[in-house]
């Protein structure tokens, strides 16, 4: 059984479809990689399971459970987490307390103690590799290091899903492995399920275990990577005319 179930999902802006009626499942453990050309609505996709920008028409279940119409604060709370390519981070703060707000307000265990909220946090930048910055303030830390911030964060609240929006874009390549390694681990020891929405086809490659291609808002292909991405039809949507499909 699914844990996410998307049903003819859609949101509109003025009218004109971002999203349009999209429906595919999740399963639990699972990584997929949503992709898809610029404009594909893939970003608003996440934004509307998440409850950022809740759909127009359609069905969310997450769980056995509806999400569509719940407010992001609930959604966050009922176990699914967003992470955002842009850091929405308090730059004055600690990176532990940063952390901390994610383990207390995002929590999907109902309210917890300060001193449990803290070992959450703790535990977490332990996870994501941000340890020995807890006492800096997230100023002093590159976008690299926001980003796993904001993860560390989304995982402090124990979620059972997490929506990574395109974090690994800009990435160098140690970063782009390392980032690569903590997703595929938040999965193995964490037991949590990842969609993320990317561009860099490499990380895509070498992490996702299926693909979804949006194109117009819509689904264009369904699968496993090597089998989507030799389609002619996301050859030709997501890479362009006369690109090599992968191998």
């Amino acid at each position: 059984m699914s844990l996410l179930v998307l049903d003819d999902v859609e949101k509109r802006f003025g009218g004109l479809p971002a999203v349009d009626r999209v429906s595919f499942g999740v399963d639990e453990g699972e990584i997929l990689a949503l992709v898809g050309p610029n404009g594909a609505g893939k970003s608003t996709l996440l934004k509307a399971i998440s409850g950022l920008q809740p759909p127009t028409a359609g069905r969310i279940t997450f769980a056995g459970r509806q999400l569509a119409g719940l407010s992001a604060h609930s959604v966050r709370q009922r176990g699914v987490a967003m992470v955002l390519q842009t850091p929405r981070t308090f730059d004055s703060m600690t990176v532990r307390d940063n952390v901390v707000l994610g383990a207390m307000f995002g929590s999907t265990t109902g309210r917890i103690r300060e001193s449990e909220a803290n070992a959450r946090a703790e535990e977490a930048l332990e996870f994501i590799g941000l340890a020995d910055r807890v006492d800096d303030e997230v100023g002093s830390l590159n976008l690299h290091e926001q980003r796993f911030l904001e993860l560390a964060r989304a995982l402090a609240g124990k979620p059972r899903l997490v929506l990574l929006d395109e974090v690994m874009a800009g990435l160098n390549e140690t970063e782009l492995a390392a980032s690569i390694d903590i997703v595929r681990m938040a999965r193995d020891t964490l037991g949590v399920t990842v969609i993320w929405v990317e561009h860099v086809m490499t990380a895509v490659m070498s992490l996702a275990e299926r693909i979804v291609v949006l194109d117009f808002g819509q689904v264009l292909a369904d699968g496993a990577p090597a089998d989507v991405m030799r389609s002619p039809d996301v050859v030709t949507a997501y890479l362009g005319d006369g690109a090599i499909p992968v191998e």
